[in-house]
C-alpha cells in the first residue's frame, strides 16, 4: 500500500473549473472596479484607491453572492462548459392535478394503436368471413357443398338399398305365401 494510504495522493482529486458565468461575474466587476477608480481618482498609500477598496469589498460580496447561486447551479466536470442538446436529458416536470386537462384525449402510445389496429382487422375479417368473401370461407363453403352432396348421395344409396331390401322381402314373403297357399 502507498504511504499516503489508499485515497491520499493529488493525482485522483476532482478538477474544478470556473463556469462562464463565474467568468463573466468577475469581468464585470473588474470593469465595475476600474470605472469607480477612474470616477475617484484618489489613490491610497499602497497604489489603491480609499474608496475603490471599499467598494471592491462591496463587489467581491456580491461575487460571493453570485458565487453561491452558481455553486448551487454548478455542475460537474466539463457540463458547464459544454451546452448538450439532448431530448433523452430534459428534466422531467412535475404537473400539478389542477393543470391536467382530463377532457383532451390520451394520445396513445405505438403498442396501444397497434393492439386498437390489429383487434379492428381481425372484427372485419370476421365480418367478411361470415358474409363469405374471403378466400377461407369460399373454401370451406365449397368443402361443405361437397360433404353435402356426399351425404345425400350416401342416405339416397342406404334408401335405395333398404327399398331393395324391402322388395326382396316382400318377394319373399309372396313367395312363402304363395308356396304355403298352395299346399292347402
Amino acid at each position: 500500500m502507498p504511504k499516503g494510504g489508499r485515497k491520499g495522493g493529488h493525482k485522483g482529486r476532482m478538477r474544478t473549473y470556473t463556469s462562464p458565468e463565474e467568468i463573466d461575474a468577475q469581468m464585470k466587476a473588474e470593469k465595475e472596479r476600474k470605472k469607480i477608480e477612474e470616477e475617484q481618482g484618489g489613490v491610497g498609500e499602497d497604489g489603491t484607491s480609499t474608496n475603490a477598496q471599499v467598494t471592491e469589498d462591496k463587489l467581491q460580496g456580491s461575487a460571493s453572492e453570485d458565487s453561491d447561486e452558481d455553486s448551487s447551479q454548478k455542475r460537474k466536470g466539463v457540463e458547464g462548459l459544454i451546452d448538450i442538446e439532448n431530448p433523452n436529458r430534459a428534466a422531467q416536470k412535475t404537473k400539478k392535478v389542477a393543470d391536467i386537462e382530463l377532457e383532451e384525449p390520451r394520445q396513445l402510445s405505438r403498442r396501444e394503436r397497434e393492439e386498437i389496429e390489429k383487434q379492428k382487422a381481425k372484427e372485419r375479417y370476421m365480418k367478411m368471413h361470415l358474409a363469405g368473401k374471403t378466400d377461407q370461407a369460399k373454401a370451406d363453403l365449397a368443402r361443405l357443398a361437397i360433404v353435402r352432396k356426399q351425404r345425400e348421395e350416401a342416405a339416397r344409396k342406404k334408401d335405395e338399398e333398404r327399398k331393395s331390401k324391402d322388395a326382396v322381402a316382400a318377394a319373399a314373403a309372396a313367395a312363402k305365401g304363395l308356396h304355403t297357399l298352395s299346399l292347402k
